[in-house]
């Protein structure tokens, strides 16, 4: 049986994140002492306490998603003996849960990863200024037609491109705020049963990101990085990839580039998977994973008695 493990971009935080897996565990703890002495920050505390709105900004979600999916690794790992590398086929994630795939196959330590993250996204917020840029979601659309979508929405003034293809039918946005107002407004002319503009603050996964892909371009070529313990799925390849200059490259590239989730799904069926188990916070991928293909069980893991029967499941 062939399993991976996958890990949620942004979206998925929530106040109270980590907090019943720092009571329970000591592994759990040492990761968020850890993020927490990396940033200078006790990021631990805001994602337990809030608020809300300063946990929602892109430079705090990132690293605190990669903490709370660290701490369910490092649970699995010491507490009940499942280690990634004898349990998984691939590893992937969706944004910004690539890095912290990366940092469950021991591509960058814990440390690093927090800080590229943290890098990443005050860079990912300084690229376009607040109001210039955003996203909206089409439901119901093939990509190919939402790509149709975007060609009719942009214009020499205005980049308007597919930047997440999470599924089937549903398919993101990304690029500057008049394009994707059009868009809103035309989708249904195409065919979309809806089309909502996301609460996003930039046009993540556009070309309108390309200053912070340089930043994280020499960001990443100062981090010190090992070779993958398991496969890494890229979100600008949908394919695996096991050499570490491949997986930093592509890191890169995948701050402009589109996530290409729905032929990652396709991939990791293809290539046998049967198990998926979504680590850290929210059930989006699991989710996503069990509407697309009914062949890969995904389960959800972020709680204590998840981690338990996840654990329980791989080793019987």
């Amino acid at each position: 049986m062939k399993n991976a493990f996958v890990f949620p971009g942004q979206g998925s935080q929530f106040v109270g994140m980590g907090k019943e897996l720092a009571d329970n565990f000591s592994s759990a703890r040492a990761v968020f002492q850890e993020v927490n002495e990396a940033l200078s920050q006790d990021l631990f505390r805001l994602m337990t306490e809030g608020p809300e709105n300063e946990l929602t900004l892109t430079a705090n979600a990132q690293p605190a998603l990669m903490a709370f999916s660290m701490a369910v690794v490092k649970v699995l790992e010491n507490d009940f003996g499942i280690k990634i590398s004898d349990y998984a086929s691939f590893v992937a994630g969706h944004s910004l849960g690539e890095y912290s795939a990366a940092c469950a196959a021991g591509v960058f330590s814990l440390t690093d990863t927090a800080k590229l993250l943290r890098t990443r996204g005050d860079a990912m917020q300084k690229a376009v200024p607040v109001g210039v840029g955003g996203m909206a979601a089409v439901i119901g659309l093939p990509y190919a037609k939402v790509q149709e979508l975007a060609q009719a929405c942009a214009d020499k003034d205005n980049l308007c491109v597919a930047a997440n293809d999470n599924a089937d039918g549903q398919v993101v946005l990304s690029g500057h705020l008049p394009a994707i107002e059009k868009a809103v407004a035309l989708a249904p002319e195409f065919g979309a049963k809806r089309c909502i503009q996301l609460p996003v603050s930039a046009p993540f996964h556009s070309p309108l990101m390309e200053p912070a892909a340089r930043v994280m371009a020499e960001a990443l070529a100062q981090a010190e990085a090992k070779q993958p313990s398991v496969p890494l799925i890229s979100n600008i390849t949908a394919r695996a990839g096991t050499a570490k200059e491949e997986i930093i490259a592509n890191l890169v590239a995948q701050v402009t580039g589109s996530v290409r989730w729905r032929e990652t799904v396709d991939y990791l069926a293809e290539q046998g998977v049967t198990g998926a188990a979504e680590l850290g916070a929210g059930k989006v991928l699991s989710g996503i994973i069990k509407r697309s293909n009914k062949g890969i069980n995904a389960v959800s893991c972020g709680t204590a008695a998840e981690i338990e029967e996840l654990a329980e499941s791989l080793q019987n």
